[in-house]
C-alpha cells in the first residue's frame, strides 16, 4: 500500500472548505432572492445550538460522560459543527453592522478550519498506521508502530494547543455577541 500524495490528502479538506463557502453563498442568495432575508437573522440560534450539541464528543473524550462510541460522536461533532457553522455564516451574511459579531464569525471560521486541519492530521496518521503491517517485518513492526504512535500523539497535541485557544476566543466573542443581542434586541 502506498501513502497517498499530499495533494490527495489535502483535497477532502479543501473540498469541505469550498463546500462550506459555496453553501453559505447559495443559501444567502436564495434567502434574498425569495425575499426571505429576514430568516437569516434567526439562523444564528439553531447554528449555535448545533455547535453546542457537537460538544458531546468533547465531553465523551474527556470522560465527563460515558454514553456513545467516540468514533460515532466524532462524526456527529464534525457534522454538527460544519452545519452549525453554515447556519451562522448565513446568519452573518454580508451585513457589516457591528464589530463584535464579525470578530465572533471570524473566530468561528478559524475554529472550523482548525478542526478540519485536525481531521486531516488524524486521517493522515491513521493511514500511516494502516500501511505498517504490510510494509514491516514482524520484529520491526513493534518498533515502527511505537514510532508512528508517538508521531501521531505529538502532532495531535500540538494541534490541540492551537485549536482549543482559538475555540475559547470564539466562545468568548460569540457569548459577548449573544449577550449584547439579548440586551439590545427588541424581542417583541
Amino acid at each position: 500500500m502506498t501513502t497517498p500524495s499530499p495533494v490527495r490528502q489535502v483535497m477532502p479538506f479543501m473540498a469541505l472548505v469550498i463546500l462550506l463557502a459555496a453553501a453559505t453563498l447559495i443559501c444567502d442568495y436564495l434567502l434574498h432572492w425569495l425575499d426571505l432575508g429576514w430568516v437569516g437573522r434567526y439562523l444564528g440560534i439553531p447554528g449555535t445550538l448545533l455547535i453546542a450539541g457537537s460538544f458531546v464528543y468533547s465531553l465523551r473524550k474527556r470522560k465527563l460522560i460515558s454514553m456513545g462510541r467516540p468514533k460515532s460522536l466524532l462524526t456527529f461533532h464534525e457534522f454538527c459543527a460544519w452545519l452549525g457553522s453554515l447556519l451562522i455564516l448565513v446568519h452573518a451574511g454580508i451585513h457589516f453592522n457591528a464589530v463584535l459579531p464579525w470578530l465572533a464569525t471570524l473566530a468561528m471560521a478559524v475554529t472550523v478550519v482548525s478542526g478540519m486541519v485536525g481531521k486531516l492530521l488524524l486521517d493522515r496518521s491513521r493511514s500511516q498506521m494502516r500501511k505498517q503491517p504490510e510494509e514491516c517485518e514482524p520484529p520491526a513492526l513493534t518498533e515502527q508502530a511505537v514510532f508512528w504512535d508517538s508521531v501521531m500523539l505529538g502532532i495531535m497535541a500540538r494541534w490541540r494547543q492551537v485549536h482549543i485557544p482559538i475555540f475559547v476566543a470564539f466562545l468568548v466573542l460569540a457569548s459577548g455577541h449573544i449577550i449584547s443581542i439579548m440586551l439590545f434586541w427588541s424581542w417583541a
